[in-house]
């Protein structure tokens, strides 16, 4: 079979921004014959039909690229494109069987979290609310069932405490990158870890929803201010003021004292404050109703502040 890193016949399956410096290395340093990645979507307030960053990419390398509606319907022309493997990141669905069984070196992930740790589909904002000090990002050969197949390789990173969602994103895409690049050889020459996972010890993620990003201020102040950050940049927090709902993305941790949950306890010069559990959160950050994003000191300037102050989010 392939000797050659560059020979190497790659089907790439992913679908968000974090999937493309991963792709752009496969381009670079292998041979991809096709890419797979979901359906165009419409995106934004005016509806714009518009194809996954993965998709793009591929296209601007002149790659073959497929978006099957279901897959498990849909695969024979990904077969046909004769794979010698199929990489994974991001992709959005459930790989079937018959994919899995076809390249003569398998198909492997690159997922976002240390596993057992995080399985599933928010694992890098999972781990930022769970308030994380460390995450990384693992290789792993794919089985049926979602991030449970054996260990290939992984890496570490640290969790800062301004990392959001948006940086964390990007510095695990990079290692994920730069893992993968060094992991393939190994592959190839059949000399690599395949570890099994210990399927006791391992914790799963959930798709963030809508519901999922109003604020919960019966949490304590550290965690509201984690959650902001695992939602920024996207979908972003929110709270409810008035009927009016206001995203939330940057804030500072207050005060420790005690007082009525979700009340707002104080409107400074660049804040506005609201009681958790165990103290003060102070918003800083906003992107009020139909508005641009802007600094609570902004946001401020044109409102009446006696109307916010003792004020209560509501729940």
């Amino acid at each position: 079979m392939v000797k050659e890193l560059k020979d190497l016949k790659v089907v790439f399956m992913g679908t968000p921004e974090f999937s493309v410096p991963i792709l752009e290395s496969l381009i670079e340093n292998t041979n991809v014959v096709g890419v797979v990645s979901r359906e165009d979507a419409y995106v934004g307030r005016k509806h714009v039909l518009t194809p996954s960053p993965v998709k793009e990419c591929a296209l601007k390398h002149n790659i073959k690229v497929l978006t099957p509606h279901k897959i498990k319907e849909e695969y024979e022309s990904i077969l046909n494109l004769e794979p010698d493997i199929i990489i994974t990141c991001a992709y959005g669905q459930i790989v079937p069987k018959v994919i899995l069984d076809f390249p003569y070196y398998g198909c492997i992930n690159v997922h976002a979290s240390i596993l057992p740790a995080y399985r599933g589909a928010s694992p890098i904002q999972s781990a930022i609310m769970n308030g994380e000090t460390e995450t990384g990002v693992t290789i792993m050969y794919m089985d049926e069932t979602l991030d449970t197949g054996n260990i290939i390789n992984h890496d570490s990173i640290p969790i800062e405490d301004t990392d959001t969602y948006g940086t964390l994103s990007n510095k695990l895409s990079i290692l994920g990158r730069d893992l993968l690049l060094k992991t393939l050889p190994r592959i190839i020459k059949d000399d690599n870890f395949n570890i099994k996972q210990d399927d006791e010890i391992a914790t799963y993620t959930k798709l963030i929803k809508r519901s999922d990003e109003r604020l919960d201020f019966h949490k304590t102040r550290k965690q509201i201010y984690d959650y902001i950050r695992a939602l920024n940049p996207e979908p972003l927090a929110n709270i409810v003021i008035n009927g009016e709902e206001i995203k939330v993305l940057e804030s500072k941790i207050g005060k420790e004292s005690h007082g009525e949950i979700g009340k707002i306890t104080s409107v400074n010069k660049d804040s506005i404050g609201i009681m958790c559990s165990d103290g003060e959160i102070l918003i800083t950050k906003i992107k009020p109703a139909g508005k641009k994003i802007m600094l609570v000191k902004d946001y401020l300037n044109g409102i009446n502040k006696d109307k916010l102050l003792n004020n209560k989010v509501e729940e």
